[in-house]
């Protein structure tokens, strides 16, 4: 669990201080004894709470991730009209991908790196993100807002379509394009006007 108001507070440390040392040195740093040597005590004390380096850097990754999901989730649980949410969960995943992968470029490189390693996280958080996607859509259909049969599908499909305003890669390659949130917006629209009943 990388949520930080239910990881152990020893394991915690451990975390922030592999994260610091990705920041000052690189992934190369976020290794078992370097974390023990960051924070003054023996690597078998690391070890108790991270089996292996991969389960360490494994974390680190989950928690960057479950930095981006953490923001969403009020999103989903919402009382607002599900097409209203729906947006607002799609726009606010892009902003923060935006922010991670432009506000700190080496840092995310770093990151990158790291994820690339554990795809199995990362693909935890897509499952995690399709997940609350199909929630609204579910939510949308039983009140109306549109007629959704497949939410799991359709939720994969919108992903899909704005894929090019969160994933890692195209938001990097539209680093100084101002025009990608206007596109986005009008994507949105037209999602959300097709799935309205006819």
């Amino acid at each position: 669990m990388t949520d930080s108001a239910t990881i152990d507070p020893a394991a915690l440390r451990m975390l922030d201080a592999a994260e610091a040392l990705i920041r000052r040195h690189g992934p190369a740093k976020a290794t078992v004894v370097d974390v023990a040597r960051a924070l003054g005590m023996s690597h078998g004390n690391v070890y108790r709470h991270f089996p292996s380096k991969a389960a360490l850097r494994e974390a680190v990754v989950a928690r960057w991730l479950h930095a981006v999901v953490e923001p969403l989730e009020p999103i989903v649980a919402g009382e607002d009209p599900a097409p209203e949410r729906l947006v607002r969960y799609i726009r606010t995943l892009a902003g923060l991908k935006r922010q991670k992968v432009l506000g700190d470029p080496e840092l995310f490189a770093a990151y990158h790196l790291l994820a690339e390693e554990h795809r199995e996280a990362v693909a935890a958080h897509v499952a995690t993100l399709r997940g609350h996607l199909a929630t609204i859509l579910r939510q949308g259909e039983a009140a109306g807002d549109w007629r959704v049969e497949d939410p799991e599908g359709t939720a994969v499909l919108l992903m899909e379509a704005t894929m090019r305003f969160h994933h890692p890669h195209h938001v990097r390659d539209q680093a100084g394009d101002d025009t990608a949130p206007a596109r986005l917006e009008a994507i949105l629209r037209l999602l959300v006007k097709g799935l309205r009943p006819n």
